[in-house]
C-alpha cells in the first residue's frame, strides 16, 4: 500500500499580498513623497558642511599676506606651529580644560541627576527649578563674580579654575539631561539590586550607570564641545600667554599685526579646532541620538 505526501496547505491570501512586490506606481508615489525630505536634509548639510570645507581648502591655498603665497602647502600651519608658546602647548592648554570640565561635569551631573530622580527630599523640586533657572541668567553677568571668587582661593589664572567656571556653565543642563535619563529607567533594576544588598552607590555604579549610557555620553561631548571652543571665559580668567587654550590663540594670531589679518593662519587654527569636535560627533552620534530621544520615550 502506497502512501501519499500530505499537499502542502494553500497560501493564503494575505501572505500572498505580502510577497507581491510593490507595484511601480507604489514605488515612485514613495520616491515622490520622499524627494523634498531628501532635498532639504542635503541642502542643510551642505550649508553646514561648506563653512568646514572653504576653511580647509583656504587654510592650504596660496593667499597674499600669508606664509602660504605661491603654491598649495602647509605654510599657514608651520605659521601656526611657531606662533609664540606654540601649536602643541595651546592643544595641550585646550585638551586639559576640555578634559576636565567633562570630569567635572559628568561627576557633579551623575551624581545630582540619580539624586533628583531616585530620592526624595524635602524642597527637591525647588531646588531642581533653581538649578534649571541657572539657564535664563547671562553668560557674561556671572564671569565677574566668579573671577573674584576664583582669586581669593587662589585659582585665578590656571587652567583649573577655568575648568570649574566652564563646569558652572555646564551643570543646570547636564543635570537636566542626567535626570531624565535616570527617569527613563526602570525602578526595578535598582530595587533589585537594593534587594540583592547593592548600596545606593553600588546600585548607580553597577546597574543604572550603564543603562544611562546614551545620557552620559551626551553630557560628556556637549560639555568637551563647550570648553574645547570657549573663547570669553578663558579671555578674562586667563592672563599667561603659555596658558591660554586654542581659540584664544588663534583670535591672537589673527590680530597680531596692525591692519594686516594673516587669514591664512586664522583658518588653519579653525580646521585644527574644528577637526577633534567632528571626529567625536561621528564616532558618538548614534550615542548622542539616543542620549536625547531617553527622556522622549518616558511614559
Amino acid at each position: 500500500m502506497t502512501m501519499t505526501a500530505p499537499a502542502p496547505a494553500p497560501t493564503s491570501a494575505r501572505t500572498q499580498h505580502r510577497r507581491r512586490p510593490l507595484a511601480p506606481r507604489t514605488r515612485l508615489a514613495g520616491i515622490a513623497l520622499r524627494t523634498p525630505y531628501w532635498v532639504l536634509t542635503g541642502a542643510l548639510a551642505l550649508v553646514f558642511v561648506f563653512p568646514l570645507v572653504w576653511a580647509g581648502v583656504a587654510s592650504v591655498a596660496p593667499q597674499p599676506g600669508s606664509s602660504q603665497v605661491d603654491g598649495w602647502g602647509f605654510g599657514n600651519y608651520a605659521t601656526l606651529m611657531e606662533y609664540q608658546a606654540g601649536l602643541p602647548q595651546y592643544l595641550l592648554n585646550s585638551t586639559l580644560v576640555s578634559g576636565m570640565t567633562v570630569l567635572f561635569t559628568l561627576t557633579a551631573s551623575v551624581l545630582g541627576g540619580y539624586a533628583f530622580s531616585r530620592f526624595r527630599f524635602p524642597g527637591r523640586d525647588v531646588l531642581f527649578l533653581l538649578t534649571l533657572a541657572i539657564l535664563m541668567v547671562p553668560y557674561a553677568t556671572l564671569l565677574i563674580p566668579l573671577y573674584v571668587m576664583l582669586n581669593a582661593v587662589g585659582l585665578q589664572n590656571t587652567l583649573v579654575g577655568l575648568a570649574l567656571v566652564l563646569t558652572v556653565f555646564q551643570l543646570p543642563f547636564a543635570t537636566f539631561m542626567m535626570r531624565i535619563s535616570f527617569d527613563a529607567v526602570p525602578r526595578e533594576l535598582d530595587e533589585a539590586a537594593l534587594v540583592d544588598g547593592c548600596s545606593s552607590f553600588r546600585a548607580l555604579r553597577t546597574v543604572l550607570l550603564p543603562a544611562v549610557k546614551p545620557g552620559v555620553i551626551t553630557v560628556g561631548l556637549f560639555a568637551f564641545l563647550a570648553a574645547w571652543n570657549d573663547f570669553v571665559a578663558p579671555l578674562i580668567l586667563i592672563s599667561d600667554s603659555d596658558k591660554i587654550p586654542l581659540p584664544l590663540a588663534v583670535a591672537n594670531l589673527r590680530a597680531q599685526v596692525m591692519g594686516i589679518v594673516d587669514y591664512g593662519a586664522t583658518e588653519a587654527g579653525v580646521v585644527v579646532m574644528a577637526l577633534p569636535c567632528v571626529v567625536l560627533f561621528l564616532l558618538l552620534q548614534r550615542h548622542y541620538v539616543r542620549g536625547f530621544m531617553s527622556g522622549a520615550l518616558k511614559g
